[in-house]
């Protein structure tokens, strides 16, 4: 299956996201999954990648060309994919990936998360989308989206687009052994 992460590219962050990062790509390495991710050097998404590659899986960088040409690809890309900006990247990311999950991250992941979940709504996919919830990280998300829920903002429940796991293991139980679309 390809796992698309969405996570953050920044270094100066808790250590405990890069130990979910590793733990991660160690899963889809023994799982013999691919990973999808941004192709950054940097933070969360250099662990993921790093570990991923080194255990065996294959990892496919999108890459925007003003990343490529500040010199932040990652030598761990196996395969490289270049794009024109993030809404480029965004697409490319969604149709190529089997599952999406999102590891601990800012804007970008923000813009990522809900650009995936949107598209479910209105019925492009039905692929999950889970949030990778290391301590805690994503509850005030959670909060807002009861919030928008109970505000009447939503025709669905939100938990019909994204999922919440606490762990890992939890993530890996709510996305099945193969959910290649």
């Amino acid at each position: 299956m390809k796992i698309c992460v969405f996570c953050s590219a920044n270094g100066q962050i808790a250590p405990e996201y890069f130990a979910a990062a590793e733990e991660l790509g160690l899963w889809a390495a023994e799982g013999g999954h691919t990973i999808v991710y941004g192709g950054v050097n940097q933070g969360l998404m250099e662990q993921l990648a790093s570990t991923a590659h080194h255990n065996g899986s294959r990892t496919i960088g999108v890459i925007p060309t003003i990343v490529e040409q500040r010199g932040r690809r990652s030598e761990y890309v196996d395969v490289e994919i270049p794009c024109d900006n993030l809404s480029d990247r965004k697409q490319l990311m969604m149709d190529m990936s089997d599952v999406f999950v999102a590891l601990p991250g800012g804007i970008g992941t923000l813009d990522e998360i809900f650009t995936v979940a949107a598209s479910a709504t209105i019925g492009y996919h039905s692929r999950k989308v889970v949030l990778l919830n290391i301590g805690g990280f994503w509850n005030p998300l959670v909060s807002m989206l009861d919030s928008l829920a109970q505000k009447g903002m939503m025709r669905n429940p939100w938990q019909d687009y994204l999922m919440v796991a606490d762990t890992v293991e939890e993530m890996a139980s709510l996305i099945g052994p193969n959910e290649a679309h």
